[in-house]
C-alpha cells in the first residue's frame, strides 16, 4: 500500500523501529506538552485563499545565508540516524543533496563528518554544536567543520541539561553504548570520537562567550532555540548571523510556547537584521506556507526525516527521506498556487533581509511573503 502522508511514514516507521528507539525519537520533555502543542498551534492558523490567478509555474527557490536552496525546506539537526538506516547521516546526506536544500548535521552524528561530506560532496551543509566544556575540543570540530566545507555554525542554545524524558528513563536508553554497537566506522575512529559524543555539555556557556566563537571561524553563526524577543534581541547585538526559532521539538522544558507561537515576537525583534528560520511542528506544505507568511526565510524537519529514513526502498537498495521531502515539495506547490490571500488588520512585521525570497508565480510575479501585502496569508488565530 503506498504511503500518501507523513501520518503513513510514521506509522511505518513506528511499525519496524525497536521500542526503545522510536521512544527515543518521539519522546518529549515531562508530559510532552510542548511536543504535541507545536503540532496544534499550526491548527489554529486559517488561510483566507483569493483565486482566479495564473499560477502553472511555481518558483519555490530561494536562498538561505546566501546559498540557494531549492524550496524553503531543510533538514534539522537529529542525531544517531544509524539506529534508524544503517548508513545513517550519509543516507540523509545524500537525500538532501539531491533534493537541493539544506542538512544541518548533529554534533551527534553516528557518521563521522568526513565520511558525510564525501557522500554528498555537492551538499549544502551546515554543522549544528552543542558546547562542550573542554574549549580546546570545541575549536577542533568547528574548525574541523569548516575545512570539510560546511557553511555554518549553528549553536544550539536550549540544552543546558538535557531535558527530562521520561521514555528514556523508563527504557533505561545508553545512547553511548547504542552508538557503539551500530558505529560502522574504522577502529581508530571508535576510539576517538565516542570521547567526544560523551563530554559533557557546557552548562556555563553564555552570551559573551559567542565572541571567542567567532574569532575562531569565519562561518556564520547561528542560534537555535530561541523563543523570545529579549535573546533576538541579544542575538541582533551579538551579531549572530540567524535565528532557528526552536524548543527542541518539545525535548528539553516543556510548557514553552509553541515555535509558530513564538516567530512573529522574534520576526519583529530583529527588524530584518538577520534571517529567521523555524522547526518544530511541521507536517504539511500548509504548515510551511504558515510559517514562510509569518516571517520564517525556511523551515526545518526534524522527526519527519527520521520517518523517512525508516522506510526502506528495495529497488534502489536505500532508501533515505527523499520520500518524505518529495511528499514535502508536492504538497507545499498547493498553497503557493492560491497566491492572493489577504491578510488580518493585524500587520505582520516587514523583513528587508526576507524580501528576496523567491517564490513566485506565472503573471504578476510576486513573492510569497510577509512584508509584501498582494500575495500574503491572512494568520487568523481561532478563538
Amino acid at each position: 500500500m503506498p504511503l500518501v502522508c507523513l501520518t503513513d511514514f510514521q506509522a511505518y516507521a513506528q511499525d519496524h523501529l525497536s521500542k526503545s528507539t522510536w521512544d527515543f525519537i518521539e519522546g518529549g520533555a515531562d508530559e510532552c506538552f510542548t511536543r504535541d502543542d507545536n503540532i496544534a498551534a499550526f491548527k489554529k492558523i486559517r488561510l483566507r485563499p483569493r483565486y482566479l490567478r495564473d499560477v502553472r509555474e511555481v518558483d519555490t527557490r530561494t536562498t538561505i545565508q546566501g546559498e540557494e536552496i531549492t524550496a524553503p525546506i531543510c533538514i534539522a539537526p537529529t542525531g544517531f540516524h544509524c539506529l534508524v538506516w544503517p548508513d545513517g547521516e550519509m543516507s540523509t546526506a545524500r537525500a538532501a543533496q539531491a533534493a537541493g536544500i539544506c542538512y544541518i548535521t548533529s554534533t551527534y552524528a553516528s557518521c563521522t563528518l568526513e565520511d558525510i561530506v564525501a557522500t554528498a560532496p555537492r551538499g549544502l551543509k551546515w554543522f549544528q554544536l552543542y558546547m562542550q566544556s573542554d574549549r580546546q575540543l570545541n575549536k577542533q570540530v568547528v574548525q574541523r567543520a569548516e575545512s570539510l566545507g560546511f557553511k555554518a555554525l549553528v549553536i544550539t542554545v536550549d540544552t543546558p541539561k538535557t531535558g527530562n524524558r521520561r521514555c528514556d528513563f523508563r527504557n533505561e536508553l545508553d545512547l553511548h553504548m547504542n552508538l557503539l554497537l551500530k558505529d560502522l566506522r574504522s577502529p581508530k575512529e571508535r576510539n576517538s570520537m565516542p570521547y567526544f559524543q560523551m563530554c559533557p555539555i557546557d552548562s556555563s556557556f553564555c552570551w559573551n562567550d559567542l565572541s571567542w566563537l567567532q574569532s575562531i571561524t569565519r562561518l556564520p553563526i547561528i542560534l537555535k532555540g530561541i523563543l523570545t524577543k529579549e535573546d533576538a534581541e541579544l542575538a541582533v547585538k551579538h551579531n549572530v548571523r540567524g535565528i532557528i526559532v526552536s524548543n527542541h521539538g518539545g525535548r528539553q522544558l516543556d510548557d514553552v510556547p509553541a515555535s509558530i507561537d513564538a516567530l512573529t515576537e522574534v520576526v519583529a525583534a530583529v527588524k530584518g537584521k538577520m534571517e529567521v528560520y523555524l522547526d518544530g511542528g511541521i507536517r504539511t506544505g500548509n504548515d510551511v506556507l504558515k510559517a514562510l507568511a509569518l516571517g520564517a526565510k525556511c523551515v526545518f524537519l526534524g522527526r519527519p526525516i527520521l520517518w523517512g529514513l525508516a522506510y526502506k526502498v528495495r529497488d534502489t537498495g536505500f532508501l533515505i527521506c527523499p520520500h518524505t521531502l518529495r511528499w514535502f515539495a508536492v504538497q507545499a506547490e498547493l498553497p503557493f498556487q492560491v497566491p492572493q490571500i489577504l491578510r488580518d488588520s493585524s500587520p505582520l512585521p516587514a523583513s528587508p533581509a526576507s524580501s528576496a525570497v523567491r517564490y513566485t508565480f506565472s503573471g504578476p510575479l510576486t513573492p510569497i511573503f510577509p512584508s509584501l501585502l498582494p500575495c500574503i496569508p491572512s494568520m487568523v488565530p481561532i478563538s
